[in-house]
C-alpha cells in the first residue's frame, strides 16, 4: 500500500480547521460548535467551541445502542491473581451507569472532582468513565504512589471523592494502598467528602467509620445515570506529571479536541477497525493508560485489554505472547524497556514459538527512545512491522509517528517516524533560530497546538505559560533534543538536559546509547554525562548484559569503549563502563538518568517517588564506587 501521508498532512497544513472539523464527523455532539479554534487567548488552545458532547456516551453507550453490545469492551487478563475477565459494551456501559448512579446521589455533579487510587483492575476504567459519565473531572494518581505524593495531588485537585483499593499485586508482594492513602489523608490540608474503598480478597482494608466506605455498600442500591452534557472545553480529566516536586503540574485534558483526535489515531496512524483488540501494556496511572487503555480504543469500538502483570516474570518472558494469542490482540503497543526485558531473558526468542500470532499484525513501541538494535530484535522474531513513535503526556497522543493506517513509508531506525497533522515540528537554536536540515536543537512545535493537547495546567497558569512557552515565543517547548533530517524524519535524541559537553563539543547520549545498544552482549544500556575537571563532562556508560553471558565483563567493556570511539570519534572521549544487573527506572519505564547523574557526580539527590525498585540504586551506587575504585 502507497503511503497517503504526504497527501494527508498536506491536507492539514493548507486547512488546520477544516481537517479538524472533517476528523469530529467521527463523534456524536450533543450540541456542534460555533467555532472550530479559538487560540485568542494563545498558549491555550480552545477546540470545538461551544460545543456539548459526553466523552462515556462516545465510549460506551452509542456503541451499546449501535449494534456492539454484545461485543467485548474490556478484556481483564491478570497473570498476578490468576483471574480474567470479560465485559461486553453492554456490561461495562451498565456497570459504569451504576457506579456514577451512586456518585451522584451522593452529591457528585459536574466539575467536581475525584482521585482515583487503584491499580490495573476493571473498577479503575470503571471509575474513569462514571466521572466522564457526570462530567466529574477525574484525576487517576498511580496505584503505590507515595503518600506524600499524593497528599500534594489531593491539595492540589481538593477532590470530593478518593476512589481507592484496598492493596495492589506485584509478582514478589502485595502493596497495601490503605496505609498509603491514610498517610496521605492525615498530611493533606482537603479531605474529601468520602473515600470509597474497593477491597480485594488479597488484603482488606479497615474503613474509617464516617469516612470510607466500601465499593460494594456504596453502588448498592443505585440508579444508573445518564450520561451529563458538558462543553466541549470542559476538563476531562488532570493527568499529573511523574516526578512533580513544588507546585504540581497537572496537566488538564479536554473533552472534545481529546476524543477527536484519540478517534483519529485509531484507524490513521495504529490502523485499527472497530472491533478489533488492542493492547496498550501499560498503565492506567501513566497517560498511555488514559489515551490508549481507556478512552482511545473504546472511542473506535475496538476491545481493549487491562493487563495486570509484567512483560517478565508473570510467568516468564513468553507472557507477552501468551496474551497476544489467547486474546487475539492485533496490534500491541508498550515502552521499549518491556522489550528490552523480554529480549535479555530470551535472547533467542525461543518463547514466541507455539503461540498463534496470526492475528498480530503490528508492534507499536513509545515511551522512551527505542534504540534500533531492540526495534531489529522484535522485527526478526516476530516478523511483523515495529513502529516507534514519539509522544508525550502533554499532547496526549503521538507528536511523530509512522501512520499505519495511511500505509507505512520506510523505517529508518531511530527516528520515530514524521510529525502528525496539527503538529508544525521545528528545530531551534538556543538563539530561537531555527536549524537546518541535521542540525540538532530543542525540539518545538509551532502554536497552535492541535487537539487534545493541555490548554493549561490545573491551578497553574503561571507555571503553564513558564514550563512550555516562555523558552522559545510562539512554540511549545517539548524538552527533548534531536534533528529533522532532509526527508523529514524527526529523530529524538535525548531530553534537552541530557546533552552533555565534552570539552567544548556537544554531543548526544542518546547516539552513544544507540551504539552500545548493538553490542550482542547488551540487554540495555544508558549513557550519561559525569564532571571531569579537564574536560567539563565526560560520557559514563551503564550496562545491563543479556541473560546467560559468561563472559569477561573487562573484555565486553573494551569492545564497547572501541564501538564508541570508531562510530562517534575520539572526540566523545568514552572510556567508562559499568556492569550493573538493571537500570533504575520509573513505574511507566524511564531510565533515571538525572538521579544517575547526580550520585555519579556527589551531589545531593533525592530518590524519585515514581521509581519502580528503590534497591536498585544502591547496587549501582555501590558500582559505581567499585568503578571509581579500580580507576
Amino acid at each position: 500500500m502507497t503511503s497517503r501521508y504526504d497527501e494527508v498532512y498536506a491536507s492539514w497544513a493548507r486547512d488546520p480547521e477544516a481537517f479538524w472539523a472533517e476528523a469530529a464527523g467521527e463523534i456524536d455532539w450533543i450540541k456542534p460548535w460555533t467555532q472550530v479554534l479559538d487560540d485568542s487567548n494563545s498558549p491555550s488552545t480552545q477546540w470545538f467551541v461551544g460545543a456539548e458532547v459526553n466523552t462515556c456516551f462516545n465510549a460506551l453507550d452509542r456503541h451499546a445502542d449501535g449494534g456492539r453490545g454484545d461485543q467485548a469492551a474490556l478484556i481483564y487478563d491478570s497473570p498476578v491473581t490468576g483471574s480474567k475477565l470479560t465485559l461486553t459494551f453492554n456490561e461495562l456501559r451498565d456497570r459504569v451507569a451504576s457506579f456514577a448512579g451512586a456518585l451522584a446521589r451522593d452529591g457528585a455533579t459536574k466539575g467536581d472532582r475525584a482521585i482515583i487510587y487503584i491499580p490495573m483492575v476493571p473498577e479503575a476504567v470503571i471509575s474513569m468513565l462514571a466521572c466522564a459519565r457526570l462530567g466529574v473531572i477525574h484525576s487517576v494518581v498511580f496505584g503505590g504512589f507515595a503518600a506524600r505524593e499524593l497528599a500534594i495531588r489531593i491539595d492540589d485537585s481538593t477532590p470530593k471523592f478518593l476512589i481507592a483499593a484496598s492493596c495492589g499485586i506485584e509478582p514478589t508482594r502485595i502493596v497495601s494502598y490503605q496505609a498509603l492513602y491514610d498517610e496521605a489523608l492525615d498530611i493533606a490540608s482537603h479531605q474529601p467528602d468520602k473515600v470509597i474503598v474497593l477491597q480485594r480478597e488479597q488484603e482488606i482494608a479497615s474503613l474509617k467509620a464516617g469516612r470510607d466506605i466500601s465499593w460494594v455498600d456504596f453502588v448498592d442500591g443505585a440508579s444508573p445515570h445518564a450520561c451529563v452534557p458538558v462543553l466541549a472545553t470542559d476538563p476531562l480529566y488532570i493527568l499529573y506529571t511523574s516526578g512533580t516536586t513544588g507546585i504540581p503540574k497537572g496537566v488538564v485534558r479536554d473533552n472534545g479536541g481529546h476524543m477527536v483526535a484519540l478517534k483519529w489515531t485509531m484507524e490513521n496512524i495504529y490502523g485499527l477497525e472497530p472491533g478489533e483488540v488492542f493492547w496498550a501494556a501499560s498503565d492506567i496511572g501513566w497517560v498511555v493508560g488514559h489515551s490508549y487503555i481507556v478512552y482511545a480504543p473504546l472511542l473506535h469500538g475496538c476491545t481493549t485489554i487491562l493487563y495486570e502483570g509484567k512483560p517478565v516474570g508473570t510467568l516468564d518472558a513468553g507472557a507477552f505472547w501468551r496474551v497476544i494469542a489467547e486474546h487475539k490482540v492485533a496490534a500491541l503497543f508498550t515502552a521499549p524497556t518491556g522489550f528490552r526485558a523480554i529480549k535479555r531473558d530470551d535472547p533467542a526468542g525461543e518463547l514466541i514459538k507455539g503461540h498463534d500470532l496470526s492475528h498480530f499484525r503490528t508492534l507499536f513501541l513509545a515511551g522512551e527512545r527505542a534504540d534500533p538494535d531492540t526495534i531489529q530484535w522484535a522485527e526478526k522474531h516476530l516478523k511483523r512491522p515495529v513502529i516507534d513513535h514519539w509522544w508525550q503526556t502533554e499532547p496526549g497522543w503521538s507528536i511523530t509517528a509512522n501512520c499505519v493506517g495511511l500505509g507505512t513509508f520506510p523505517v529508518i531506525y531511530g527516528s520515530p517516524g514524521k510529525p502528525q497533522p496539527g503538529y508544525d515540528v521545528r528545530i531551534l537554536g538556543p538563539d530561537g533560530a531555527e536549524m537546518g536540515p541535521s542540525e540538532s536543537g530543542a525540539i518545538t512545535v509551532k502554536m497552535p497546538l492541535p487537539p487534545s493537547c493541555l490548554p493549561t495546567l490545573w491551578n497553574n497558569k503561571e507555571g503553564f505559560q513558564k514550563s512550555y512557552f516562555d523558552a522559545f515565543p510562539g512554540y511549545y517547548e517539548t524538552g527533548d533534543a534531536g534533528y529533522i533530517d532532509e526527508y523529514g524524519y524527526v529523530f529524538v535524541m535525548s531530553r534537552t538536559d541530557d546533552i552533555i559537553n565534552v570539552a567544548g563539543h556537544r554531543l548526544s547520549t542518546g547516539a552513544m546509547e544507540e551504539v552500545l545498544s548493538h553490542h550482542e552482549d547488551v540487554a540495555e544500556c544508558a549513557v550519561i554525562g559525569v564532571a571531569d575537571a579537564l574536560k567539563g563532562q565526560v560520557p559514563l556508560g551503564i550496562v545491563v548484559l543479556n541473560a546467560g553471558v559468561n563472559r569477561s565483563h573487562a573484555e565486553i567493556a573494551s569492545e564497547l569503549v572501541h564501538m564508541v570511539r570508531s562510530r562517534i570519534g575520539p572526540v566523545a572521549a568514552f572510556k567508562r563502563i559499568i556492569v550493573v544487573d538493571a537500570l533504575p527506572k520509573t513505574r511507566s519505564g524511564k531510565i533515571l538518568r538525572a538521579t544517575m547523574r547526580k550520585f555519579a557526580d556527589g551531589e545531593e539527590y533525592k530518590q524519585p517517588v515514581t521509581i519502580e525498585d528503590p534497591n536498585v540504586l544502591t547496587r549501582i551506587s555501590e558500582a559505581f564506587e567499585l568503578e571509581a575504585a579500580a580507576r
